[in-house]
């Protein structure tokens, strides 16, 4: 069976759509292509960088992509993790099918370092669990 095609889009392609394709290519391995993109792009941010590293998943080498990158990929699945991603996003020229699931952003987490860290680890066990029941449904 040939590998599925999924994109994760966020606003800006640095933290939650980062999360959540560092878990889609970990429990997915060869069954499917992950592509991550946002509407507008601002650069991978460190601490996603950090907290997956902290659960063993390595997005080092991830890069912030915009969504018009991706235009001509047939994707099997378009799935958006927040708000103003899903209401922006452009319609896909495929038989995509479509997910939303808004998560906090972490990157407008205030506070300490710790404070803003642990408001990140929230966010990751979040994506975590679904990234695990969209592969259980899916997959």
């Amino acid at each position: 069976m040939a590998p599925k095609n999924i994109l994760v889009l966020c606003t800006g392609n640095s933290c939650r759509s980062q999360l959540l394709h560092g878990y889609l290519q970990q429990l997915l391995g060869e069954k499917a292509h992950v592509y991550s993109a946002g509407v507008e792009v601002h650069g991978l941010n460190p601490r996603a960088v950090r907290v997956m590293a902290e659960d063993g998943v390595d997005i080092s080498q991830h890069t912030s992509n915009h969504m018009e990158e991706y235009a001509q990929v047939p994707f099997d699945y378009v799935l958006t993790v927040c708000d103003h991603a899903n209401e922006v996003c452009p319609v896909f020229p495929s038989s995509a099918q479509k997910l939303h699931h808004n998560f906090p952003d972490p990157a407008k987490a205030t506070g300490s370092e710790e404070d803003i860290m642990q408001q990140f680890r929230r966010v990751r066990d979040q994506v975590k669990q679904y990234a695990q029941e969209f592969v259980a449904t899916n997959f």
